[in-house]
């Protein structure tokens, strides 16, 4: 039996589950998409996401919450990458238990925590309140910092792993000989960390960024009624309107937005100054 046959045969069966699950009922919601309510071939829907501010809004608002999720999680998982980076074997393997730990309870679990402790009632506002610091509750919940405290959560575990992967790569004597030649820590990190941990970084962001874009469960939960973004609004012109074409060509515009958006970020870190480093 040749190579190529045999690789065939050992890849055949996923792909065959991915044709079936991924692939053909992608197409549909596709071909579905240019439909009217006639089931005609239109470009109604498509149209009205253009004419109609209330859709670009959302679409914005789904863009920057997602932003600020990647801010989050990387000014919160750059300093423990850095530590698991640093540290012994056994302690790289505590870290990253406690890290994944979280991800073993459901998602909608973690969301309802969040609810306790941000809600007017948790525990962040009454001890506030109780320390004289704010006369009246915060508004942590049902609005754009909640999503992104939400998602930030959900997601960090991606950064730091990606991060931390990254660092494992970088040779220790290269801090060592900046040092010798009299960088200091911070022109250290900024001369030789940091560019040598940029694949990590493409890497985490543009895996946050694509999971926060694609979120339903936590926007909908930690966001309410007051934010709305486009996966929730893809599935209420689904199930609650049963309005199919809108819905399908909702989500593709999501889709085809996150890919431009990630192409472009890409490619435009890896044309600039730290070219060299993605093509080693």
């Amino acid at each position: 039996m040749s190579k190529r046959l045999s690789i065939t045969l050992l890849t055949a069966p996923a792909m065959i589950v991915l044709l079936g699950v991924f692939l053909i009922p992608m197409l549909l919601m596709l071909m579905l998409s240019f439909q009217d309510e006639n089931e005609a071939f239109s470009l109604k829907n498509y149209a009205l996401f253009v004419q109609d501010p209330f859709y670009v809004e959302i679409l914005w608002r789904t863009i920057r919450v997602s932003l600020w999720t990647v801010l989050a999680s990387l000014v919160l998982g750059y300093p423990v990458a850095m530590y698991m980076a640093q540290a012994t074997g056994k302690m790289r393997g505590i870290v990253t238990m406690l890290i994944l730990a979280p991800h073993l309870i459901s998602v909608v679990i973690r969301n309802f925590g969040w609810v306790v402790v941000l809600g007017e009632k948790g525990w962040i506002n009454e001890s506030l309140v109780a320390l004289g610091i704010i006369d009246q509750p915060l508004r942590l919940l049902y609005n754009e910092l909640g999503v992104v405290i939400g998602l930030t959560d959900s997601f960090i575990a991606y950064m730091v792993l990606a991060l931390a992967t990254s660092m494992y790569a970088i040779d220790p004597s290269l801090n060592k000989a900046a040092s010798i030649l009299g960088a200091s820590r911070v022109r250290t990190f900024f001369t030789v960390t940091l560019p040598l941990s940029l694949p990590g970084i493409i890497a985490g962001t543009t895996l946050v960024f694509s999971l926060s874009m694609s979120a339903f469960v936590t926007p909908a939960l930690m966001g309410g009624t007051s934010v709305k973004v486009m996966p929730v609004i893809a599935y209420e012109q689904i199930m609650a309107t049963l309005n199919w074409p809108l819905g399908a060509a909702l989500a593709f515009l999501l889709l085809g937005s996150t890919i431009v958006l990630v192409t472009l970020y890409t490619k435009l870190i890896e044309t600039k100054r730290y070219k060299e480093v993605f093509a080693s």
